[in-house]
C-alpha cells in the first residue's frame, strides 16, 4: 500500500525514468543505435546507487518501485498482446517458437550450473535471452532467489548481445540465404528485446518485418507460463525442505501463480476479446514502459557494483553460449519449416 513515506523514492524513480527516455530519444534520434529506455533506467539506477548519490529516505521507495511498480507494468504489457497473433503465426511457427524458447531456457540453466554460476543468475539469464530481454527478466526476478546483482548482470548480458544482433544477423541472414518473411522469423525467434528485435528486423522489407514482430509477441506472452511454472516448481521444492519454523516455511513459498501474471493472462485476454481504441493501446504503452522503467531504477539502486567485479567473465561466457544457442537453433526451424 502507498504510503507517505514512499514518495521520495518514487520521486527519485519518476525523475530517472525520465532522464532515461530522454536519452534513448538522444540516442535513436543521433545514432544508428537502439537502446531500450528500461535498460538505461537499471543502470541509472547502480550508478547513483553505487556513487554514493542517493538519499537514505528514498531506499523505501525504490523498493516500492521495484515490486509494485513492476507488477503493474507487467500487467499493463499483457494490453499489447493478443491471441490472434499465435494463430496468425500457424501452428508450425508456434511450435518452433515454444521448442526454442523451451531448449534456450533448459540449456542456459544447465550450462550456468557447469559453469559454476549461481542458480538464480543462471535462471535470470536464461529467461532474459530466451523470452524477451530486461522485462522478462524483472518479471521471473520475483518468483526467483536472485539477488538485484544476479538481475543487472543479466539485463547487461541481453543488452550486448542483443545490440550485436542488430548489425550482425543482416550480414549472417543474407550469407544463409534468409531473405523476406523468413528472415523477420528468424529475427523475431532470436532477438531477445523487442526494441531489437524491430531494428535488426528494419534491415529487411515489409514481410520481415511484420513476421519479427509476430514472432516476437509470441514469444513474449509464453513468460506467463514460465514464470508460473518456476513458481510452482520452487514451491514444491521449499515445500519438501526441512524447516522446522512453520511461520518461516510459509513466508518463503512463492505463490502458485503470482497475482501479476494471473493479471497479464487477463489483460491478453481483455485485449483478445475487444476492439480497444488504437490511441487507448498507445498510451497504456507508454504507462507500461514508464513503470517498468521506473521499477527498474528501483532494481538496478540495489545493485552492488562490487559484488558484480567478483564475479568475473563467467556469465559473460554464459550470454554468448546463449545468444549462439538461440540463434542457431532458430535459423535450424526457420529452415526446416521453409517459411516464403
Amino acid at each position: 500500500m502507498l504510503k507517505f513515506k514512499h514518495l521520495p523514492g518514487l520521486a527519485i524513480a519518476a525523475s530517472i525514468a525520465a532522464v532515461a527516455f530522454v536519452v534513448e530519444y538522444l540516442i535513436k534520434n543521433n545514432t544508428a543505435g537502439v537502446v531500450s529506455p528500461l535498460v538505461i533506467a537499471v543502470v541509472l539506477g547502480a550508478l547513483i546507487s553505487n556513487l554514493g548519490m542517493l538519499p537514505g529516505n528514498c531506499r523505501i521507495g525504490l523498493g516500492f518501485a521495484a515490486r509494485n511498480l513492476l507488477r503493474l507494468g507487467i500487467v499493463l504489457l499483457g494490453l499489447q498482446l493478443s491471441f490472434s497473433q499465435v494463430r496468425e503465426l500457424g501452428a508450425p511457427g508456434l511450435a518452433l517458437v515454444i521448442v526454442v524458447v523451451a531448449a534456450t531456457f533448459a540449456g542456459t540453466q544447465w550450462l550456468g550450473k557447469k559453469m559454476g554460476l549461481s542458480p538464480g543468475l543462471s535462471l535470470l539469464v536464461a529467461t532474459g535471452f530466451s523470452i524477451c530481454g530486461a522485462s522478462a527478466i524483472a518479471a521471473m526476478r520475483p518468483v526467483s532467489d536472485a539477488d538485484d546483482d544476479d538481475m543487472a548482470y543479466a539485463i547487461a548480458l541481453v543488452t550486448i548481445c542483443g545490440t550485436l544482433a542488430i548489425f550482425l544477423l543482416p550480414a549472417i541472414g543474407e550469407i544463409i540465404g534468409f531473405s523476406g518473411a523468413q528472415f523477420g522469423s528468424w529475427v523475431g525467434a532470436s532477438v531477445h528485446d523487442v526494441a531489437q528485435t524491430v531494428a535488426t528486423a528494419a534491415s529487411g522489407n515489409d514481410d520481415a518485418q511484420d513476421a519479427a514482430i509476430v514472432v516476437k509477441l509470441t514469444r513474449v506472452m509464453l513468460l506467463a507460463p514460465l514464470v508460473a511454472a518456476v513458481s510452482f516448481t520452487r514451491r514444491r521444492k521449499l515445500s519438501h525442505t526441512n524447516i522446522t519454523d512453520s511461520k518461516t516455511q510459509k513466508a518463503k513459498l512463492p505463490p502458485i501463480v503470482p497475482l501479476f501474471i494471473v493479471g497479464f493472462i487477463a489483460a491478453i485476454s481483455i485485449n483478445s476479446s475487444f476492439n480497444l481504441p488504437s490511441e487507448f493501446l498507445s498510451n497504456v504503452k507508454w504507462l507500461e514502459k514508464s513503470l517498468l522503467a521506473c521499477a527498474l531504477v528501483g532494481l538496478g539502486a540495489g545493485v552492488d557494483a562490487r559484488k558484480l567485479r567478483r564475479v568475473g567473465t563467467r556469465p559473460l561466457a554464459l550470454g554468448l553460449i546463449s545468444w549462439i544457442l538461440i540463434a542457431t537453433l532458430s535459423a535450424i526451424g526457420v529452415g526446416i519449416l521453409n517459411i516464403s
